[in-house]
Formats: C-alpha cells, sequence, structure tokens
C-alpha cells in the first residue's frame, strides 16, 4: 500500500506514479483525441452541418444521463471501497487475535517448557504468512520453520491444498495434545478457543471477498455506459465549444474512467496492486510482535 502524507496537496497534483490512472489511460485518452478532432474536423469542416441541426441537440441527452452516470460511479466505488475497508478490518483482527493467542498461551505456558513457546512463537505468525499466500493464490512457503527442529511437526502439510486450514488444523491437534498431557486445564482450553475459532473466521471472510467479485453485467455496463457516453459527446458539443471538444471529451472521459479504474483496483483488497491492503507487512508485524510476547 502507498504511504504519503494526506496534507501534501501539490505533491499529489504534480507527482505520478505508477499507480496513476493518467498512465493506465494515457493511450486511450489519445485515441478519444483523435476521435473527438475527428468528428470536430467532419461536422464542421466536412459536413458543415449548421448549428440549427437536430445534432445540436444531442447535449440534452447528456445532461438528463449525467446524473445516472455519476450516481452508478458513486455506488461503483462505494461498494468497491467497503469491500476494501472489510479486508483491512479482517487482517487487523489477526492482528489483535493473534497478540490475544500468544499473551495467553505466554502466561498459560511453564517458563521452562522451551519447547511448546518454540512452536507457538513459530506456528501463529505462520498462519499469518499462510493466509497471505492463500489469497494471493500463490504456494505457500513455511520459512518460519524450514531447518528448525519442529520442522516434522509440519511436513504432513500439503502445499497443494489449503494451507491455512492446515495450519489452523495443526495448532488445534498441538493444544489438545497438551489439554491431554494435563499442561492445560478444561478451563483454559475453553479460553483458547475464541481465539483458535477466529483463524478460520477470518480466513473464510477473506475468501468470500476474493471470490465474490462485482457482478460481470453490472460491472460491464457501467464500461459500456461510459464507451457511449463519450462517444457522443463531441457530436453535440463542437458547435459550442469547436476544436475545444477534443480537451474536454478527454477530460471527460479521464474522470469517468478513473473511478471505474480505482473501483476495479480496491474492490479486491488482496490482489498485487499499489492501493491493496498490505498483508505482507501485516503479517511481518504478526511475527515480530508474537516473537515479543512469547
Amino acid at each position: 500500500m502507498i504511504s504519503y502524507n494526506p496534507k501534501e496537496w501539490f505533491t499529489f497534483i504534480f507527482r505520478f506514479h505508477k499507480a496513476d490512472t493518467f498512465r493506465k489511460l494515457f493511450p486511450l485518452i489519445i485515441a478519444i483525441c483523435l476521435y473527438s478532432g475527428l468528428i470536430a474536423f467532419l461536422e464542421t469542416s466536412y459536413f458543415k452541418l449548421a448549428e440549427t441541426s437536430h445534432v445540436k441537440n444531442i447535449p440534452v441527452m447528456h445532461s438528463l444521463l449525467g446524473f445516472a452516470i455519476s450516481m452508478l460511479l458513486v455506488f461503483r466505488t462505494n461498494t468497491a471501497y467497503d469491500r476494501w475497508w472489510e479486508g483491512r478490518k479482517l487482517w487487523g483482527g489477526l492482528v489483535n487475535n493473534s497478540r490475544n493467542l500468544a499473551m495467553k498461551l505466554s502466561v498459560m505456558l511453564p517458563e521452562t517448557d522451551q519447547e511448546q513457546r518454540t512452536f507457538f512463537r513459530k506456528i501463529i505468525p505462520a498462519y499469518a504468512f499462510a493466509l497471505h499466500k492463500h489469497l494471493k493464490s500463490e504456494n505457500t512457503r513455511l520459512a518460519l520453520f524450514e531447518e528448525d527442529e519442529h520442522h516434522h511437526l509440519i511436513k504432513h502439510i500439503d502445499k497443494d491444498k489449503h494451507v491455512p486450514n492446515q495450519i489452523s488444523l495443526l495448532m488445534y491437534k498441538h493444544i489438545h495434545q497438551l489439554y491431554k498431557e494435563g499442561k492445560l486445564s478444561g478451563d483454559q482450553l475453553i479460553v483458547l478457543n475464541t481465539e483458535l475459532q477466529s483463524f478460520t473466521d477470518i480466513c473464510g471472510a477473506c475468501e468470500r471477498i476474493k471470490n465474490t467479485p462485482i457482478p460481470y453485467s453490472y460491472s460491464v455496463f457501467i464500461k459500456k455506459f461510459i464507451f457511449f457516453y463519450i462517444t457522443t459527446l463531441p457530436f453535440g458539443y463542437v458547435f459550442n465549444l469547436g476544436y475545444y471538444v477534443v480537451p474536454v471529451v478527454a477530460f471527460v472521459f479521464f474522470v469517468l474512467a478513473s473511478l471505474e479504474l480505482i473501483a476495479e483496483e480496491i474492490e479486491d483488497p488482496f490482489g498485487n496492486d499499489d492501493n491493496d491492503v498490505p498483508t505482507d507487512k501485516i503479517a511481518l508485524n504478526i511475527h515480530k510482535h508474537i516473537a515479543e510476547i512469547i
């Protein structure tokens, strides 16, 4: 995710980063400029249409449709932002639950039982890293356990299957084994259950966001609406603006298409875009904090 100071106005205006919509839309903006210039030339110089022509009434249609397209884009961006913010809240919950589980285990486990403490110090952040990779559809590498004395505990994890579920199951099995050995009481087992259950709940909620995009027909309709709205703009406004219709239409296209691009980017908060939720950094923070607690 891009870090920035929201109070630096001039920096935002004159700086272009790789996630800026202008870079992505530049070829289309050039095409729109050429198209608008061609329409202006045909109407004013080639066909020499009079200003009393019925074509000059086309702006009436744009004034009627302008409100509709603005409402659609506002709803589109708000829906996408809700998905992004929900993803950020879920990972915030993962941070808190990981800390809470580590604190409880740090108190419940004996100070002399370094083997169990080391295991949970590694397995808890391992879940965050596994979920980060899982949401990005990448093969998960359990780097925290490589060349470690606990490597035998995770050797049965199949990296081609649902890795976060397998790690969560491993934590359940390990804590249940501690209960059977008498190292944890039944009351302590109940106390730990909330945090253990939250891992799977958070994973399922993240998968719901990841695997349920905006309905196809809705997304396609907005794109078609923007396309026909922009392609018909030059026909009526050329009589009032002349060749100035070229930059005006290009700017209107830039604004409308940018809103759609922003919505497309943030509706999947677990992708690889610059403005997505920084799950990798959050996982690293979980690793750091768990190591401090246990």
